[in-house]
């Protein structure tokens, strides 16, 4: 990924907390043989796992329908791509200072996203495959008052459908970040992004908002 030095993100637990808040990735790999050949991609949730037990940055952790071919068909010696799309708006030039003064200006868009590169191996066993939906559960049930539980269900049935999946794991061995956020505009123009974006009042608007002023030039470090 292109990474201009201004919207590098390094920070590993930043770059964390954005795959825990933008947890549905785009699983990218190579194929050479089998149904597929080329690039391959499956858009499925991910969980993270970090600690002592998952490497240095972390391990990767989903699912994927057995009909899928992708979890058969992907190139072991050549690392899976997993994408984390974070926050991201169109920045109109009409907000520049410099719009109205010289139209030198031109529209842009901002955003943040993470690569987290790593091996994939596909699981199948049961007990595996069942730790990790009751992780996958208990972590998206958590927001709702009457939380559901792989116990509701009835017996023989959660058997029954496991059959019909595939679990994946990548350690992940490389992360990029990459937040552009008008790092590269001075303060006068990063304050005309905010009062767009805020004028727009949308949710999507307004969480750039805040990632703009996080990251605005008097706030960068020397």
């Amino acid at each position: 990924m292109y990474i201009p030095k201004l919207n590098e993100e390094k920070r590993i637990p930043v770059i964390h907390d954005l795959i825990r808040a933008q947890s549905f990735a785009s699983l990218i790999t190579m194929a050479v043989t089998g149904g597929a050949s080329g690039l391959v991609a499956t858009h499925l949730p991910m969980m993270l796992e970090a600690g002592p037990c998952s490497g240095s940055l972390g391990t990767l952790k989903a699912h994927v329908a057995r009909g899928n071919t992708q979890w058969r068909d992907f190139t072991p010696s050549i690392d899976a791509l997993a994408i984390f799309a974070g926050p991201h708006h169109y920045i109109s030039a009409s907000w520049y200072p410099d719009a109205h003064e010289t139209g030198a200006e031109v529209p842009t868009w901002n955003y943040a996203v993470v690569h987290a590169y790593g091996p994939l191996r596909a699981i199948e066993d049961p007990a595996w495959l069942l730790a990790h939906l009751q992780s996958l559960t208990d972590q998206h049930e958590s927001k709702f008052p009457n939380a559901w539980d792989l116990s509701d269900a009835p017996d023989g049935y959660l058997a029954q459908q496991m059959r019909g999946i595939v679990g994946l794991e990548m350690p992940i061995r490389r992360l990029e970040g990459k937040w552009k956020a008008s790092q590269n505009r001075n303060e006068r123009d990063s304050e005309a992004v905010m009062q767009g974006l805020s004028s727009l009042n949308t949710p999507e608007s307004l969480e750039m908002k805040r990632m703009v002023e996080e990251r605005r030039p008097e706030r960068r470090s020397p």
